[in-house]
């Protein structure tokens, strides 16, 4: 992007527009799950004609209309095919009692765990000795989690200029993770919390004239009802060292987790600097009782603003899980909230302007959290996978045209994204995979379902879609609630 003057004082920034989503298939647009049910009716209706001839087809005519609807009907955004997992394993566990968690409190859990349901149990804590810094190990994907609180002027209030220099500073920040090539993921979270009252009531307590006067009772009282109403914003960086890819750095470092430990702290160094370059204010990497704040707030918001009062509570991560977890087909119920996880299935497709993203950033009354999951390509596979879907576009197109069907301007598009990001790639950038999620909290149904209508409406004005991921409630809000760097 690129800033231009239109007089003295005056910026004008340049928009910008996102790739599409791809929708391109295997074959003639048609996925590998459609093939395969387009190919079993194909094979059905070829072998019954030469078994039976024309008056089999009265049999396996059910067979062949099962097979259309699978492949070509679609619900929620999804062909029919397409939903045959997600049913299955919902029926799965839901016979096998998964989708109701209790906490066990007489039986203590195993020593470095942490207390979280789901597929999020097995994860690990080790604190690195070096810094303080908690790191999460999970062991099944082989990466190691570290988490940084960032603080940030409010963008939209910036003049033209600055709003571009900033933009162009995260874009080298993203980019250092790229160029990395040790870096599993990046998540970026943005939260909503109501404000405990904490920092007025330290300004009370610090520049206050607390004489006892009728003035000064009255205005402490005030401070202390008026200040956990309010609202504010608290936004995290986390990292999650591939440990796989560096796994040469690791025996070098020692091995084990204390060399992946050694690792991620040369990565967690690399991205403060770069965080400051970005004229973002990093604080410490966050310690576990920090974690288990930030936890424990997410299942139970009912606590945030009173462990952010009391400081010492709350702070093992032994114990920052949820007490009981429910979870139903379109919504997750954890101790004192009902959830719902939106998928952000569609960025804007025409020219936008930094900041777009505000009326889902900065509408109040909706407590919601804002999760972008990055997930870095190494330019020799960014490289690869480009020239992967040329050849396959290309390919596509020849097909299409030999057998008479036309070219639609979506499939001409994407092709353009296509050529858009090797010309990125060739000019030094990174290529990344974003992924976006929206988690709404509430205390009720009643007002959860209103709460996630109002983000729907705020998405439409950001130019963007969202999906509810139906049947994957519990899973998506331990990624998009957690800033644990996990993928659903």
């Amino acid at each position: 992007m690129s800033t231009r003057s239109s007089g003295v004082g005056e910026y004008e920034l340049s928009p910008v527009k996102f790739s599409r989503l791809t929708r391109r298939g295997v074959l003639l647009g048609l996925s590998g799950s459609q093939l395969i049910v387009v190919g079993i009716g194909a094979m059905a209706l070829v072998v019954s004609l030469y078994v039976g001839g024309g008056a089999s087809l009265l049999y396996v005519a059910p067979l062949l209309l099962m097979c259309a609807a699978l492949a070509w009907v679609s619900v929620g955004g999804r062909k029919l095919v397409e939903w045959l997992p997600i049913v299955a394993r919902w029926g799965w566990r839901s016979t096998g009692g998964q989708l109701l968690f209790r906490r066990r409190i007489v039986k203590p859990r195993p020593a470095g765990t942490l207390a979280l349901p789901g597929d999020a149990a097995r994860l690990r804590q080790w604190v690195d000795v070096e810094n303080g810094a908690v790191m999460v190990h999970d062991p099944h994907q082989a990466t190691l989690t570290a988490v940084v609180g960032v603080t940030h002027p409010a963008f939209i209030l910036l003049d033209p200029l600055e709003q571009q220099r900033r933009v162009t500073s995260w874009g080298r920040v993203l980019a250092t993770a790229c160029r990395s090539g040790r870096i599993a993921s990046v998540q970026v979270m943005e939260r909503t919390l109501p404000d405990s009252g904490k920092g007025l009531a330290a300004w009370w307590s610090q520049h206050g004239n607390q004489d006892d006067s009728w003035t000064s009772t009255t205005y402490g009282e005030l401070i202390d009802r008026a200040g956990p109403a309010g609202e504010r914003h608290a936004s995290t960086v986390s990292i999650a060292l591939d440990m796989k890819a560096a796994s040469r750095a690791i025996r070098a470092a020692g091995g084990g987790n204390r060399g992946a430990a050694a690792v991620l702290r040369q990565e967690m160094s690399t991205m403060s600097a770069a965080l400051r370059a970005a004229d973002l204010s990093p604080s410490d990497w966050l310690e576990p009782g920090d974690l288990a704040v930030i936890l424990r707030s997410a299942y139970d918001p009912g606590v945030a603003g009173a462990l952010e009062r009391h400081g010492d509570l709350g702070r093992d991560l032994a114990t920052a899980g949820p007490v009981a977890v429910s979870e139903s087909w379109s919504s997750v119920r954890s101790d004192s909230a009902h959830h719902c996880v939106l998928w952000v299935s569609e960025w804007p497709r025409s020219l936008v302007y930094p900041g777009f993203l505000a009326p889902v950033l900065l509408g109040s009354g909706v407590r919601r959290t804002f999760t972008l999951l990055y997930t870095p390509m190494r330019t020799d596979q960014a490289a690869r996978d480009i020239r992967k879907k040329k050849t396959e576009y290309i390919s596509d197109a020849a097909q299409r045209q030999r057998i008479g069907q036309i070219e639609d301007a979506q499939q001409s598009a994407e092709y353009n994204d296509v050529l858009q990001q090797e010309a990125d790639l060739t000019s030094g950038h990174g290529i990344l995979r974003a992924t976006g999620l929206i988690a709404v909290s509430a205390p009720d149904l009643d007002e959860l379902e209103r709460a996630v209508a109002d983000i729907e409406q705020a998405a439409i004005q950001a130019s963007c879609e969202t999906r509810r991921l139906w049947g994957q409630q519990a899973q998506a809000f331990s990624v998009a609630a957690l800033p644990l760097c996990r993928s659903v």
